[in-house]
């Protein structure tokens, strides 16, 4: 492996003669400015503003009476930071904040004309593609983690967490929370107006006399390439986002009242499945009948849930849920999951699982709740004091890992998170994560149940740490020791009959022991962001036994090592071509042996123009190889079923891809986008894809060899992506996602899908809407159906009435065959 290390140094030590010296910007004096000279901060924005206490509070109507905000403290005289870089707005803008004990109000005068506002009757958090106002509320004052808000012309709303190790205008943003708040808004003479009032028991937040909060107040017009104005100038040569922030002061006097928050869950539902016509005896007399299957309807199902919430203070919040609200309405995206060699990661949806979500997010995702499939109890305690963050969180789960509910897999699951500030920007976490519980596995062979021990304990530290304006450091280390079976693919089982007996009996397989397994996992990043030049060095890898049983990983015994350099031209916003970056770098993988799995160089250039629109492409060059161990037991003298074929012990490519994509959004009314490439010698892993595609390598295919025979093919994908708006009300998109693999070896298709997905919405009131969603995946055949009605006047309070429907398009029937099912002409419902 010295050979690795010595690339990383390498690497580090060319980027450092390349890297531009990090200019000493100081936030309270000045900023640079596009043309290089600095925007001196005026001394008003340079220091915290306090914000008044109101005598009697604004009605939130939309309508900004005169005189009724007299008393706020205002916010005006805004930068233009994209495209332009702190030059003059294209429209002026005007915001007002003030307090009561138990309330903050904001309101927004954003000054346009009006036939050309963009704004849509929208579902929440889906307002930051047109003309909104948005606000970061950083209510710690830690430069970390801020609320994020925002608001259409119509009053609409936004709500995420924004955490300062994402870049750019949302990056680092989750929009899985909802907070409770009022808001309206409204066109008007000349432009629009929101007014806003957000309780403070809706916010985390450390109170006391004279606290300053930090704050950002951007406007967005989005007809203008996408402006963002912000009321404090932003730094291109500074790295973060919070760091540059305003500050206001005078909340005094909050109430800090303890609050506690029940939501019950009740679910009715009823399902049905395609059950077979015929019977037995049907069969016998006709063994060549194709059973065309009937629907049966299942009886009505009651499901009752409960989750709770208890402030003890502003900052540390008890959760607790009995059978935890699963979020039916919100389905997964459909994916390509053919030839994929590790796991596919989904985003969590539960609202139990996403409070306090950004405390246990660390760069290793030790944490993933969505393997706590079917929690019955969970409790989690979170919060912040001072500069000490923590997090502890423990649920009993019936179907760990996401298999079915059963009494004999119950799953005890317990995670304790700790994190401390260090300095004004850095920080040091702690992070444990704790998985036991036993299956009981008959054996029709020995007669037997045996207790199946499945524990597994993960802990490690984390840090971030930021140097100068430019540079950012950050870690992970964590170790695993596990109870389980573990795969071992060059085991004999007849050199050791006894040990494969053992084996089978306790883990399902020969070559599965059930043993103790320890492990490690690793992470290191640097960056060096400037106003043009970029890069960044990253190192990661984890051994073969390292488990992280309720967390998420893609790739075991792994190394890898990577560097990735971008220059970003000056934008010039009344440019056709308002700005260009080009970037690339090189990047490695090893395994725990010290074996080369892969290299690859990787270019690419992007073009921003007028009228919302983009373009670029890249290339990619490398070379991938592959063992047979990674895929089941190792060839051994005198079989002929094990390992790869032909006797080849792993398999090599060089790796070529090309990919170009665009996209526009010129008007409200619509929008596009597409990607399309080509891979030249991708791997066919020879998976097959049954029973519309069998396996394609060519010893199967002659019936001479059966054994795994991966290969490489030529890969075309493509996506393109229509988005339409004919009324403020109503909109559709319509996504398709193509991809067909052909091995080169013997030109045979290994599989070739196409996924369509069609969306529609139509918004009622801001809380009142009915969906639809259909998705059609060609490789199964599948037509699935999503429609929903729905009324959801706040968060946490809500009725859906669903029914989803799942059925075949030319698909498969299986009904008396599972090894050969035949073809059925047509739609058939499951």
């Amino acid at each position: 492996m010295k050979q690795q290390w010595l690339f990383a140094l390498i690497l580090f030590s060319v980027t450092n003669v390349f890297a531009q010296p990090s200019p000493s910007v100081n936030s309270a004096t000045g900023v640079s400015s596009g043309s290089g000279a600095k925007v001196t901060v005026p001394a008003e924005k340079a220091r915290p503003i306090s914000i008044s206490r109101f005598a009697a509070p604004p009605v939130i109507d939309g309508k900004m009476e005169p005189g009724e905000w007299a008393e706020a403290a205002t916010f005006k005289d805004f930068y233009q930071t994209s495209p332009g870089d702190n030059i003059a707005p294209s429209k002026p803008t005007i915001a007002y904040l003030g307090f009561d004990s138990r309330t903050l109000y904001l309101a927004f005068h954003c000054f346009d004309e009006p036939d050309k506002i963009r704004a849509t009757v929208a579902a929440r958090d889906s307002v930051f593609g047109e003309d909104n106002i948005r606000v970061y509320l950083d209510t710690f004052n830690d430069q970390r983690r801020a609320y994020l808000l925002g608001w259409n012309p119509l009053g609409i709303q936004a709500d995420a967490l924004y955490n300062s190790g994402g870049s750019g205008n949302n990056n680092g943003a989750d929009f899985s929370v909802d907070i409770v708040m009022e808001s309206k808004g409204s066109i008007v003479s000349d432009g629009w107006v929101v007014e806003v009032a957000i309780p403070f028991k809706s916010l985390r937040y450390e109170a006391g006399e004279n606290k300053p909060w930090g704050i950002h107040i951007w406007r967005n017009i989005d007809r203008f390439n996408d402006e963002i104005d912000s009321w404090m100038p932003i730094s291109r040569d500074k790295v973060g986002l919070l760091n540059q922030a305003g500050h206001i002061t005078g909340l005094s006097g909050i109430s800090t009242e303890r609050t506690l928050e029940i939501i019950p869950t009740v679910k009715i539902s009823e399902a049905g499945a395609r059950a077979p016509a015929l019977s037995a005896a049907d069969l016998t007399r006709n063994p060549f009948a194709q059973d065309p299957g009937r629907f049966r309807n299942y009886g009505v199902k009651g499901e009752i849930g409960l989750t709770a919430k208890f402030s003890f203070t502003p900052n540390v919040t008890l959760d607790a849920a009995y059978n935890p609200d699963f979020a039916d309405v919100e389905a997964d995206q459909t994916v390509l999951q053919a030839n994929q060699r590790f796991p596919i990661f989904f985003p969590e949806r539960r609202p139990f699982f996403l409070e306090g979500k950004d405390i246990f997010e660390t760069p290793q995702q030790i944490l993933n709740t969505r393997t706590i499939a079917d929690p019955d109890v969970a409790l989690k305690l979170s919060g912040k004091t001072g500069r000490n963050a923590f997090g502890i969180l423990f649920a009993s789960d019936n179907a760990p890992g996401g298999g079915k509910p059963s009494s004999d897999n119950n799953a005890l699951v317990g995670v304790v998170r700790l994190k401390h500030d260090v300095g004004p920007e850095s920080a040091i976490g702690f992070m444990a994560t704790m998985s036991r519980f036993a299956q009981t596995r008959s054996n029709p062979a020995s007669g037997d149940s045996p207790f199946i021990r499945r524990d597994n304990y993960v802990a490690g530290i984390d840090g971030r740490f930021r140097f100068g304006a430019q540079r950012t450091v950050n870690f992970q280390l964590t170790g695993s020791t596990s109870t389980r079976c573990f795969f071992d693919p060059g085991f004999n089982p007849e050199a050791s009959a006894a040990q494969a007996k053992t084996n089978r009996d306790a883990c399902g397989g020969s070559y599965n022991f059930h043993r103790t397994g320890n492990g490690v996992n690793y992470n290191f990043g640097f960056s060096q962001s400037g106003r043009h030049f970029n890069w960044n060095y990253n190192a990661q890898g984890r051994n073969n036994d390292y488990r992280a049983d309720v967390g998420f990983v893609r790739r075991r015994n792994t190394n890898y090592q990577g560097a990735y350099f971008n220059y970003n031209s000056e934008p010039n916003p009344k440019s056709k071509l308002i700005s260009w970056r080009v970037g690339g770098g090189p990047s490695v993988n090893f395994d725990w042996q010290g074996r080369l799995q892969n290299w690859e160089t990787q270019s690419e250039f992007n073009l921003r123009f007028q009228g919302n629109t983009y373009a670029g492409g890249g290339f990619n060059s490398g070379y991938e190889r592959i063992f047979e161990g990674e895929f089941g037991p190792r060839n051994r003298p005198g079989h002929t079923d094990l390992g790869f074929a032909r006797n080849a012990p792993e398999r090599s490519t060089i790796t070529k891809s090309f990919y170009t994509f665009a996209g526009a959004n010129p008007s409200k009314k619509y929008s596009y986008n597409f990607v399309f490439g080509y891979d030249w010698s991708a791997f066919d892993f020879d998976f097959g894809n049954y029973p519309k595609y069998d396996r394609a390598s060519p010893g199967f295919l002659a019936g001479t060899d059966f054994r795994q025979d991966p290969g490489p093919g030529n890969n075309l994908f493509a996506e393109a992506e229509l988005e339409l708006q004919p009324t403020d009300e109503l909109s559709f998109s319509l996504s398709w996602n193509h991809n067909k693999l052909r091995r080169r070896d013997n030109g045979q298709v290994a599989f070739n899908s196409h996924i369509y997905s069609l969306r529609s919405t139509y918004q009622f009131t801001r809380f009142l809407f009915a969906r639809a969603r259909v998705d059609y995946d060609s490789l199964g055949s599948n037509v699935t159906g999503q429609y929903l009605f729905a009324w959801t006047p706040t968060p946490g309070t809500a009725f859906y009435v669903g029914y989803n429907e799942d059925s075949n398009y030319r698909g498969y029937n299986y009904l008396n065959d599972n090894i050969n099912p035949f073809p059925e002409p047509g739609l058939k419902r499951n």
